[in-house]
């Protein structure tokens, strides 16, 4: 157990014998103090860094699913992505123009193409999205909904009201689902162009930069982006899985149900 964890449990446990809060405020002063202190060390910041740096490596594509998502963007993507891709390689060779500058470029390497390959998967997500919302008449799924629940509200049989209940269920969180898939395909556009932001915004700097430890510093950020943005990137597409597949099990085209 890490020393401030084990000096809090001290603390409560004496606070609760003694019903007084002092002990406890005091070991959490204490550990605070601590975590104040440790983040300042440069071999917890290398401990961070390389934890960091692990997840980034997990998250660069091979060069497989890079060629499989490529192919799978409309021209303008493609090429939108080859621009980004572009001031990836600038940014590596103003790195090595600086005082051990090749070390710093081969670091920030991975970064750079783990940050490329959010971009790829996010803007495939974004796609299904557009799919999704595009495939969905949500106003004639808005327009049954009502329809239902103002015959439910006269239905006397038992058994049409319970089936009709049922419906209306489904009806209501189908709604909800495109809602939410409009507010998701809006965070996937503002992520994208944060990547965006985030790579000129490193290029600007590569160029007017010329000390290592500020850029290495600017390089922890933008890996602290990665991580961010591959989080956003799983959450979309768990979304999405669950999305496609409520949507396969639960809706029909009017014209094509069974009456």
């Amino acid at each position: 157990m890490p020393a401030n964890a084990f000096a809090l449990a001290a603390g409560g446990v004496a606070s609760a014998a003694t019903g007084d809060w002092i002990p406890l405020a005091a070991a959490a002063g204490g550990s605070l103090v601590y975590s104040v202190l440790l983040s300042m060390l440069p071999s917890f910041r290398r401990a961070v860094r390389a934890n960091l740096e692990a997840q980034v490596l997990s998250d660069v594509a091979t060069p497989e699913e890079r060629e499989a998502r490529l192919s799978e963007l409309a021209p303008s993507q493609r090429q939108h992505y080859d621009v980004l891709r572009e001031l990836r390689d600038r940014i590596l060779e103003s790195y090595t123009r600086m005082p051990g500058g090749r070390v710093l470029a081969a670091s920030s390497e991975r970064r750079l193409d783990a940050l490329l390959t959010s971009f790829l998967r996010l803007i495939g997500t974004l796609n299904s999205y557009r799919k999704f919302l595009n495939a969905t008449d949500r106003r004639g799924i808005e327009d049954e909904l009502r329809m239902l629940e103002s015959e439910l509200t006269g239905e006397k049989n038992e058994r049409l009201k319970e089936v009709k209940a049922r419906r209306v269920e489904i009806l209501k969180k189908r709604v909800a689902r495109f809602v939410q898939a409009e507010e998701s395909r809006e965070v996937v556009s503002h992520q994208l162009a944060s990547i965006e932001d985030v790579l000129r915004l490193t290029h600007e700097q590569s160029i007017a930069i010329r000390d290592p430890e500020v850029v290495s510093r600017q390089l922890d950020a933008l890996t602290a982006e990665v991580t961010a943005t591959e989080e956003t990137v799983k959450e979309m597409e768990q979304f999405m899985q669950v999305t496609e597949e409520f949507s396969s099990t639960v809706s029909l085209p009017s014209s094509e149900r069974v009456r």
